[in-house]
Order: structure tokens, then C-alpha cells, then sequence
């Protein structure tokens, strides 16, 4: 009587277990023995973003191959702890290639948790499928792998798979994410162990250690469920990520990563470019172009010069501009005090303005406006620009720094404001975003001046290079109108403005509101850019809310750099106005019938 029941109780929690690998994202292969529940042959976990093949459980090369080669269309497999790699790609050696990843281990068994406080957010769960669309969000800004919102809300409380979030404390934004996968619970791994993926940090982000926090969790998680150590994989040339992963303890061991050749993996099999020393802005535009079979010729890298044919027809640019945009539209832009004059004889609304010349007549703007932005007629990124000065002496200064740049300075009255930049391209707004000035958060430990360098590395690292954070008498005064000396130590958890140009170039952070930009916003930059008649610009408008009519204008940019407004489609529009026949078929009439509409 007992050997039946017990038999059938054996059964039944078999059966549950069986289950529950089942939803966790195991995948059994006929022939599995699952009695005493043992380590399941062919294992793969889908991730979202694509899935991981787990080599080590393959005994047969060929099986493996014919697995990677199930990959789905835009997605992004890893076979991962290959064993033979050499032998894996003599097989297949047209479609897969050796991922150039190291692969790095924390032993969890000698791990200790970090004790440093976590200063104005806090690391959970994913908990909703607005926070789905957050993550993808900071993918999308990374250039990753984006995750059907769907599979993340279906997979939130996976066991196999671990998906931590950053949130801000004050607004609630996601600023950083994290994967990991368990493998025990994914395939009775019988070294139990775990691997972390898809660790990212909004480029936007001013609080320290995001990437810190999330790792430090993922790693306590997994420690807590048992895992004997997590691994993970980092690009060899990704400095930054290397030195945090070693400063937590983890070491390189040597496991190989094969994948599956595909567009989304191009630059990794196909060798460097000759175009390396490109700038963001012109990168994403000639990565667009040659998705598209387009020839690049890359005329001065250091500059941004490049050239592009197609067909019958060739067009030189530099970053977003380029020979369609004339002579005259450029010199109107170059030089604010002319733009100003254009777009308001369109009807555009324009802050008041005078050229820096008489001290009574810029005294008395001065009593007029009561604060003042003072800016070079000609130039751009943002250098010698000062916002916001209430004092004349501050004033006169701000005359002198920006006539080191151009020997017309203009005054305008100070309106106040988010800055909206909205990218115009063919008389179409492509893209909005909100642009706001360079901040630090305080940790009750440094001083300001050493949370700038902090923030203006960070701020480098995450624009290869095209955003710091200047130590001028701009970001000196900014500092001491909040209150502030550069050696002072500001108190936990406390923001600080420290520019009050939102110029990215200066240190400052964007955030797309293209789906909420208010529609007489968008009137007001098509109306802007057909009256200085350039094709591709940047408009610039001082807002109540990027939701609100109210506005005024602030100037045009004949070369705004489209990489700052991913995901949304500009350097593809770019392509698509100097090439209209290499856009597709569909694409093609698409626009027509907008157009003749």
C-alpha cells in the first residue's frame, strides 16, 4: 500500500517540478530523463532581446549549430560556455563568428555585500508594464537589443529570469536595468549557477553608482537563492564596465561566446571600420547609410566629413549638414541676431533683443527685463553663452567672455523656461526633446567641485566624449546662486543645478517628449525652418511645458546632432531626404501621399 502511494506521490511532484521548469523558460528535449531531475540537455532561455543557448549542455557540435541557426529575425542569440569554439566554427564558419566578450565570474561563496548607501534612488523589481517601456526606453539609448514590452510584464516574476529596475527617488524615472538569468531554476545547472545581462544606465542619469547598485542586488539575489556565482560577458574594449566589474570582485575566466552572424551583430564580425575617430553625430549617419547599401566615403573623420553616393548621386555633409542646406540659410543661422529677424517677420514669438554696446541702454534693458541672457552673435555649443543674470556687473563680465568668440555679442531678455529643442527635417518635426542644464546630487561626502568631474566623466562616457561639464565663471556663478562654493560639501540627496544653459555640450541631459509635444510648438519650428529655408535643423524654444502652446524662440541650429534623439528615426530621415529612392517601396508612397496631403 505505501510503495503505490508513495510511488504516485513521487510522480505528482515530478510532475510539478517538470511544470514549473516548463515556465520558467526551460525548453526539455525528447529523451530527457527527468527522474532525480537532472541537468536538461539542449538548454535555451529566451531573454526577450534573443536567447540564451547554454553550450554546455549540447553534446553534439551539430545540434548546437542548428539551434543558433533558429535564431528569430531581430533578435540577438549567445551560445555561451562554449567548450570547443575552434571546432564550432569550422563547422559553420559563413554564419557564426567568435564574440569578441570577455567573460568574467564573481564567486559568490567570498562575495561580500556592499555597505555604501544608495543616494537618491533605490533598486527593485520590475514591477509594471510602464516600467517595461522604461527599460526599453534605456535600451533604445544604449543601442541594444529592444524587449517586446509584453514578454517583460509576462516574464516580471519568473524564476528563471531576474529583471531588477533603478528608480529615481523624487520623480519616480527609471534610470538603470539589469537581467539575470538562474540557471538551476532555468535548467538544473548542476554547478548552480548564475549570469547577469543587459546592464544599462540612462545616459541622462546624474545620481553615482546606478550600475554599482544593480549589480550589488543582482548579486545579493542570487546569493540568497543559492548560486554559486554569477558570470557575465563585457565587450573587451569596454573599459568603464571592466574596472566596475573588478572593483566588485569579479575575475576573468576563460568561457567563449559564439553567435550567429546577422545586421545586428555586423560590426563585431566584419572588422573596424576606417572611420573610428567619427563623432556620434556623424557615426549614426553613415551606420543608416550603409544599412542601406549606400557608399560611404569618409572625407575627414576628426571633422565629420563624409561623403555618400548612391545611384547617380553624391552628397557631401558634415554630421546633419549637408550640401542641400544653401549658403544663405547657414549664414542666417550663424548669426543670431539675423535669425531672430527672420523668424519673427514669419511670425514666430521672439524674446526682445539689442546688441551689446551702450552700458545705459544695456543698464536700463537690464531694469526693464530684470534678467538677462547674454550670448556670442555667432558660435555654437553653447560656449560663452550666460543665462539669467540679475546684476550688471555679471552682465558687463558675460559681454567680455563672449566677445572672446565673436566681436558681436547679442543681450536678450531672460524668458523663463524649459528648453525644447525640436528637430526639423524636410519641414517635418522628427523629434522633440526637453534639454536640461548640467546637475549634481550631493552625497554628504564630496565637495561640488568634485561631484562636477564625477558627473562630467559620467556625462563623457556615456556621449563618447561630446558632453562635460566646463569648471568656467559660468558654472561658478551657477554654483554660488544656489548657494554654493566649489569647495563646499553639499548635504545628501541635495540637486544642484550647476549650468543654466541646457547646452548637451556643457553637461546638460535631454528627454524625448516627441509624443507629447504640443501641436502650435510644432507649428512654430516648421514655420521657423521654412522661413530661414534649411531643409535639416535644430529649432530651439523656451517652454512652459513641451504640452503647452506657449513659447518663445531661441535660435536655429544648421547642424543638430541627431544621435542625441534616439530612438527616434532621424538619421533615417536624414537618409531619407538626401536619398528618397533608397528608402523602401512602402516608405516611398507613404511620403508621397503625406506630401501631396
Amino acid at each position: 500500500m505505501s510503495g503505490p502511494t508513495g510511488a504516485r506521490t513521487g510522480r505528482s511532484a515530478q510532475g510539478r517540478r517538470l511544470r514549473r521548469m516548463r515556465a520558467d523558460g526551460w525548453q526539455p528535449t525528447y529523451g530527457t530523463e527527468i527522474e532525480g531531475e537532472p541537468q536538461a540537455a539542449n538548454a535555451c532561455l529566451d531573454c526577450g532581446w534573443g536567447r540564451l543557448i547554454f553550450a554546455q549542455t549540447f553534446e553534439d557540435p551539430g545540434r548546437l549549430i542548428e539551434e543558433i541557426r533558429d535564431e528569430a529575425i531581430d533578435r540577438r542569440d549567445i551560445a555561451v560556455y562554449v567548450r570547443d569554439p575552434h571546432v564550432l566554427l569550422a563547422l559553420a564558419p559563413q554564419e557564426l563568428f567568435l564574440d569578441p566578450s570577455h567573460t568574467y565570474r564573481l564567486d559568490l561563496a567570498t562575495y561580500r555585500t556592499g555597505r555604501r548607501p544608495r543616494r537618491g534612488f533605490q533598486v527593485r523589481r520590475l514591477a509594471s508594464a510602464q516600467d517595461a517601456e522604461a527599460v526599453n526606453r534605456i535600451y533604445a539609448a544604449r543601442n541594444m537589443v529592444p524587449v517586446p514590452p509584453e514578454f517583460f510584464w509576462s516574464r516580471h516574476d519568473n524564476r528563471s529570469i531576474v529583471y531588477l529596475v533603478a528608480e529615481d527617488a523624487v520623480n519616480g524615472e527609471i534610470i538603470g536595468t539589469v537581467t539575470g538569468a538562474d540557471h538551476f531554476r532555468a535548467f538544473r545547472d548542476r554547478e548552480r549557477g548564475a549570469s547577469l545581462w543587459c546592464l544599462a544606465v540612462d545616459p541622462q542619469a546624474s545620481h553615482p553608482g546606478i550600475g554599482e547598485a544593480l549589480v550589488r542586488q543582482l548579486a545579493d539575489h542570487m546569493k540568497t537563492r543559492g548560486a554559486a556565482y554569477v558570470d557575465l560577458s563585457v565587450m573587451h574594449d569596454n573599459t568603464h564596465a571592466i574596472a566596475l566589474y573588478e572593483k566588485l570582485g569579479f575575475r576573468r575566466i576563460p568561457f567563449f561566446s559564439v553567435k550567429r552572424k546577422n545586421p545586428i551583430n555586423e560590426r563585431l564580425f566584419t572588422g573596424p571600420e576606417r572611420d573610428e575617430g567619427l563623432n556620434p553625430y556623424a557615426r549614426i549617419i553613415v551606420d543608416e547609410a550603409r544599412r542601406r547599401g549606400i557608399h560611404v566615403h569618409i572625407t575627414d573623420a576628426e571633422g565629420g566629413f563624409f561623403r555618400l553616393t548612391y545611384g547617380g548621386r553624391s552628397i557631401h555633409c558634415r554630421e546633419s549638414l549637408s550640401e542641400l542646406t544653401s549658403a544663405i540659410a547657414m549664414s542666417i543661422c550663424d548669426d543670431k541676431a539675423v535669425t531672430r529677424r527672420v523668424v519673427s517677420a514669419a511670425g514666430v514669438t521672439v524674446p526682445e533683443q539689442i546688441e551689446a554696446g551702450d552700458p545705459d541702454e544695456i543698464e536700463a534693458f537690464l531694469e526693464k527685463h530684470g534678467k538677462l541672457v547674454v550670448k556670442p552673435a555667432r558660435g555654437e555649443q553653447g560656449r560663452g553663452v550666460a543665462v539669467g543674470l540679475d546684476a550688471l556687473e555679471d552682465v558687463m563680465k558675460a559681454i567680455e567672455t563672449a566677445r572672446s568668440i565673436s566681436d558681436r555679442v547679442v543681450i536678450e531678455s531672460f524668458v523663463e523656461g524649459e528648453d525644447l529643442r525640436l528637430i526639423v527635417i524636410d519641414y517635418r518635426v522628427v523629434a522633440a526633446a526637453i534639454r536640461r542644464p548640467a546637475r549634481i546630487v550631493g552625497d554628504g561626502r564630496s565637495t561640488v567641485r568634485t561631484l562636477i568631474e564625477h558627473q562630467s566623466r559620467r556625462r563623457a562616457a556615456a556621449t563618447g566624449g561630446e558632453s562635460r561639464i566646463p569648471l568656467d565663471g559660468e558654472t561658478e556663478r551657477a554654483v554660488r546662486a544656489a548657494g554654493f562654493g566649489l569647495d563646499d560639501v553639499p548635504p545628501p540627496e541635495l540637486e544642484i543645478t550647476v549650468r543654466k544653459a541646457a547646452n548637451l555640450h556643457t553637461g546638460g541631459t535631454i528627454h524625448d517628449v516627441t509624443d507629447e509635444v504640443h501641436p502650435e510648438l510644432v507649428a512654430a519650428a516648421v514655420k521657423a525652418a521654412r522661413a530661414i529655408g534649411i531643409p535639416v535643423t535644430g529649432i530651439d524654444l523656451l517652454v512652459r511645458s513641451p504640452r503647452e502652446p506657449y513659447y518663445a524662440f531661441v535660435e536655429a541650429n544648421e547642424r543638430p546632432g541627431l544621435a542625441n534623439h534616439e530612438p527616434q528615426p532621424t538619421a533615417e530621415r536624414f537618409v531619407d531626404l538626401l536619398f528618397p529612392l533608397s528608402m523602401p517601396l512602402a516608405a516611398r508612397l507613404a511620403a508621397g501621399s503625406d506630401a501631396r496631403r
